[in-house]
């Protein structure tokens, strides 16, 4: 059952409490036209499919591999894009916090902080997130057991928020690529927090020696539907018009015109295991 914190986000769309919640979005702020036309057509496909549906996207990349990578258009820039995104669309909206001193600023334009995969263990910024009483998402480290998440939400908790959400992304194997192990998603749901597959990053190809990350999107559906049938109570997906061109994690992002076929499936494999 969907805690009220979560519920409570969604409160104005029309959505089968039955179904799994999407997060989705592109992985960064790129410019208004790309992100209202990605926000737009998610919009719909969750609406016909009554999928409750949370705008992600990324107002700074503080993670690239290279210098040379995009890091987005500015913050105050990349930020008010987001709010803008929630006000026209009416859906709520998530950002990624990098260090303890961006959460009061970000929390003023979003409805979910969410914690990146390397900094799940970093106390500062999981306490200043937890100060804002927004809800916190945290993605598991990929050097990470899903035991050991318990961890992070103990923090997020003691420090006076309750409003905690998982997600799985994969598992470091070897130096350039990542499993997943489904055994994280019931795993971590017994911390009584929500748990998400991220079945876009869990393809991804790191530490490439290009100072590019490679990726397998072809698999992104054959991680959401095995996701799906272990359990998970959302899915987040990274997705773009055109990938080739995407100024970040290009190479494991699902083209837009994907989406509508593969969630319907998903639905389906829902129903069944429900």
């Amino acid at each position: 059952m969907m805690p009220n914190f979560l519920s409570s986000l969604f409160k104005n769309q029309n959505y089968n409490a039955d179904n799994f919640f999407l997060i989705a979005g592109p992985c960064v702020v790129e410019s208004e036209e790309i992100t209202f036309e990605i926000a737009d057509k998610v919009a719909a496909i969750c609406k016909k499919f009554e999928v409750p549906y949370i705008f992600k996207a990324s107002y700074r990349k503080a993670n690239r591999t290279s210098a040379n990578s995009f890091t987005g258009l500015g913050d105050d820039i990349g930020l008010n894009i987001i709010k803008k995104v929630s006000s026209t669309f009416n859906l709520p909206v998530l950002t990624d916090v990098h260090a303890h001193d961006e959460c009061a600023l970000a929390a003023e334009f979003v409805d979910v902080l969410q914690i990146p995969a390397f900094l799940c263990r970093q106390t500062d910024l999981l306490q200043a997130a937890a100060a804002t009483n927004k809800i916190v998402n945290v993605k598991k480290g990929q050097f990470l057991s899903g035991e050991s998440m318990q961890f992070a939400v103990d923090k997020i908790k003691k420090a006076g928020n309750n409003k905690v959400m998982l997600t799985e992304r994969g598992t470091t194997f070897g130096y350039q690529d990542l499993v997943v192990d489904y055994r994280n998603i019931p795993c971590m749901q017994q911390f009584d927090t929500p748990v998400i597959m991220d079945c876009t990053h869990s393809l991804q190809q790191p530490n490439q020696t290009s100072g590019v990350t490679g990726g397998n999107p072809k698999l992104i559906g054959t991680i959401a539907k095995a996701a799906i049938a272990t359990g998970t109570d959302g899915l987040f997906i990274e997705t773009h018009p055109n990938p080739s061109v995407a100024k970040s994690d290009g190479a494991n992002m699902l083209p837009l015109h994907l989406l509508e076929n593969l969630l319907e499936q998903l639905i389906k494999i829902r129903k069944a295991i429900i």
